[in-house]
């Protein structure tokens, strides 16, 4: 056989040793088992260890599986027995055992050596000391306690002797680094030593033994149970790792799971989180809920992927019965600590006799429950169990429990508290935001809203007004703040650009009615005079389908993109205003000839702005998106899409992001048809001759009565009431015909009652009845006064 090193030390003479495979069948066989009993390697190998038994000697199994030490009687080769104390331990998993006996004549073997007698001597605690070739040259009895073995039984054995632990092997490592280094070491183990009901944390100090010369000739090992300073390091520990790693989001079920991860294995083999669902109580948890309650698993930890959490995943819900401890720490407000569950009918929930002790699962000897409670509610419980680490649940532990528990109910109340509000303001903002945008004469359009992935709900709209003569209102905004407040002034700034642009006001005039509003929405949400933060961010655009112009004025907010046909995108160059909110500065319109089938790109700033990314970069980005729109085939849609896979990260924006899309249509000149009037009331009939002869070539017949009320009582009330120049213009689309009449005058018509004996005033309600609506507006030149029509279906 090989010959004996410290790393190969099978072969070493001071010990017999053999190995017993798990058919009972000899596999091993040392020198010093060959001196023992005469037997070499090749007589003995692959026969049964029975054999070797003296006659009328029986071997009982050990109490613990896995050692077995006392006094046996073997037959040695020529017949004789041989009395020895032997000691056999379990080796790896394949069932196999080593057996060792030491030799009584083994070198180093002498309990009264003044090296040995020295060392032990001097030790105030379990001491061992080892020779050069790692062999126990002497044990304490205190020492030998520990191991649970005779000291007079220990000397020439091996570390690896006592137990197949990988502690032990490590240990060896350690004796020889101290051998050859000469320097003392230290070493750190958590374990539950022979004879002990629980685990405890030792510390190994080795120190070189020398002799006269200097010579390093051993090591002497000292033990101690430091189990006090352990584990106050370990809950110390536990509670940093605590206040650090949970409660990072406002998540939910993230925050579950970050407890459940920081206890494993920290504290326990098992964790799992389970929540009441509040939607049982009226919206809000109860302060103690009464069994049989209903909890659902929103996170789990184990030590195994095959831990006994198999039976019940997140997302599912159980009822617990009043004998749980889940229930009992429910229903008393603090931490249930109790053994292993029942094995009768009586188990906790219909799953646990799965989860817990069932057939091929690993057995749970110590289970505890502590209530999740927060401002005087109680959210749930998290349900602590242990199979792995022998060690119950202790009062240090439940303390350490409750504490980070109650950490993180916290953070887990928190994180409910803004899930709920979160989506309170979502259903808030998206019944505010358009369902659908309008169908339109002026621009086809697309749109894409996303709330934030993690932040609060804010406050971005967009939005698309059909105005007065074929003419689209294209607006998009973003509010300052998160939450419920910023959903409900989006909504108000919404109403209030839909109020002002049904008056027709150009770009710049309505930005700045909408600063008066959001100035007067400061002071209003503001204390003890001192005003509020409520700010936002608005562009403006008034695209008109004839002239194929549009007018531009922006508060604070980006320049929209623009795709021409055929071109590359580019920013559109607009003056910059201040936000809304800040007032002083006044606001300035551009104008843009677009030719049809130009894209417009209007956005808030969550799209071209993130982490680790500046605004410039997702200009770029932006464009390179748009300019993918012809490959899309001409689609919005799937333009819209592209831009945000483009823009957005994977798991979502960080802030809310609005993004509106709008192709530009130009209508027709032979749709259009303009009249000058002169200032003559005796020319209206000739007028209304000439439209109802445009209605016929436009093949709108059917609405030449009406249209020619209309003209006759706009075109008179202008000569009567305005002043020079007059122009009618008639408008048409597949749906709609629009009648417009425009003069200098400043007055703008208004309906009125009229009485019985008034000879006029009933024109304009004339209008109102026969038309869909109508309305005016100013324009530079004076006013318009216009009414629009239904074209009936072909």
């Amino acid at each position: 056989m090989a010959t004996m090193s410290p790393d190969n030390p099978f072969d070493d003479p001071a010990a017999a040793r053999a190995v017993i495979d798990a058919s009972g069948t000899v596999a091993g066989w040392n020198e010093g088992a060959r001196h023992l009993l005469g037997y070499s390697p090749a007589e003995i190998v692959g026969r049964p260890a029975a054999g070797l038994l003296a006659a009328g000697t029986a071997v009982s199994a050990p109490p613990d599986g896995e050692r077995w030490s006392g006094p046996l009687t073997l037959r040695h080769r020529d017949g004789r027995a041989v009395p020895v104390w032997l000691l056999a331990h379990r080796m790896g998993g394949d069932g196999a055992w080593l057996a060792v006996c030491p030799l009584p004549d083994a070198p180093g073997g002498r309990p009264d050596d003044p090296l040995t007698g020295a060392a032990l001597s001097q030790s105030p605690c379990a001491t061992v000391v080892f020779d050069e070739r790692l062999r126990i040259h002497g044990v304490n009895e205190a020492m030998a306690a520990l191991i649970g073995l005779p000291a007079d039984r220990l000397r020439g054995l091996r570390a690896i002797d006592i137990g197949d632990r990988p502690q032990n092997a490590e240990f060896e490592r350690y004796l020889r680094e101290v051998l050859a280094s000469g320097r003392a070491r230290e070493m750190q183990t958590y374990l539950k030593a022979t004879g002990e009901h629980r685990a405890h944390a030792w510390l190994a100090r080795m120190a070189p033994v020398t002799d006269a010369q200097n010579r390093v000739r051993g090591v002497c090992v000292t033990v101690h149970d430091f189990s006090s300073q352990y584990l106050a390091r370990e809950r110390l520990q536990l509670l940093n790792e605590a206040s650090v790693s949970i409660g990072t989001t406002l998540d939910v079920t993230r925050t579950a799971q970050e407890l459940a991860t920081v206890c494993v294995p920290a504290l326990a083999d098992f964790v799992g989180v389970d929540l009441l669902d509040p939607g049982q109580y009226g919206g809000e948890p109860p302060s103690r809920p009464a069994p049989p309650v209903v909890l659902r698993r929103t996170a789990y930890r184990s030590v195994g992927p095959d831990g006994p959490e198999a039976a019940t995943g997140t997302g599912t819900a159980e009822e617990y019965a009043a004998s749980s401890p889940q229930a009992a720490a429910l229903l008393a407000g603090r931490a249930v600590v109790v053994p292993a569950p029942p094995a009768g009918p009586e188990r906790w929930p219909s799953r646990d006799e799965r989860r817990h002790g069932g057939p091929g699962e690993r057995d749970v000897h110590s289970t505890m429950a502590v209530p999740l409670q927060a401002r005087g509610i109680t959210l749930g419980v998290a349900v602590f169990t242990r199979f792995r680490r022998p060690d119950p649940f202790t009062e240090d532990d439940v303390l350490l429990a409750e504490e980070v528990t109650a950490r993180a109910a916290v953070c887990i109340d928190n994180a409910r508290r803004f899930s709920r509000e979160r989506e309170t303001a979502l259903a808030l903002q998206r019944s505010l935001l358009p369902r659908s945008l309008p169908r339109t004469a002026a621009v086809e359009a697309a749109s894409r809203y996303l709330p934030a992935a993690r932040a609060g709900l804010g406050g971005d709209w967009f939005d698309v007004i059909p105005l007065s003569g074929m003419r689209v209102a294209m607006v998009v905004g973003d509010v300052v703040g998160y939450g419920v407040q910023a959903s409900a002034t989006m909504g108000r700034l919404r109403t209030a650009v839909r109020t002002l642009a049904d008056i027709d006001l150009p770009p710049d005039e309505l930005l700045t009615h909408l600063d008066d509003l959001v100035t007067r929405l400061s002071a209003e949400s503001g204390e003890e005079g001192r005003p509020g933060e409520v700010g936002a961010s608005c562009l403006y655009a008034v695209y008109d389908p004839v002239s194929r112009r549009c007018a531009l004025a922006r508060a604070g907010h980006p320049s929209p993109v623009m795709l021409p046909p055929g071109g590359p995108p580019r920013p559109v160059p607009l003056p910059s205003g201040p936000p809304l909110g800040t007032g002083g500065l006044p606001f300035e319109s551009a104008e843009l000839d677009l030719p049809e089938g130009t894209v417009l790109s209007f956005y808030t700033d969550g799209l071209i702005e993130s982490h680790g990314r500046d605004a410039e970069t997702g200009h770029r980005l932006l464009c390179e998106a748009l300019a993918g729109y012809e490959h899309a085939a001409g689609s919005l849609e799937e333009t819209c899409d592209r831009v945000l896979r483009t823009l957005l990260p994977p798991g979502g924006a960080p802030d809310d992001v609005a993004l509106l899309l709008a192709r530009t249509r130009g209508l027709p000149a032979d749709q259009v048809a303009t009249w000058d009037i002169p200032a003559d009331p005796a020319l209206v009939a000739p007028i209304r001759k000439q439209v109802v002869d445009q209605l016929d070539a436009w093949r709108l017949t059917e609405a030449a009565f009406t249209t020619e009320l209309v003209v006759s009582e706009l075109v008179t009330n202008a000569i009567r009431y305005g002043a020079p120049p007059i122009r009618l213009r008639l408008i048409h689309d597949a749906a709609t015909l629009i009648c417009e009449v425009s003069d200098a005058g400043p007055t703008a018509p208004h309906l009125r009652r009229a009485r019985t004996w008034d000879e006029g005033g009933r024109g304009l309600l004339l209008v109102a009845q026969l038309t869909h609506r109508w309305g005016s507006r100013h324009t530079a030149e004076g006013k318009t006064i216009w009414a629009e029509l239904g074209l009936p279906e072909e």
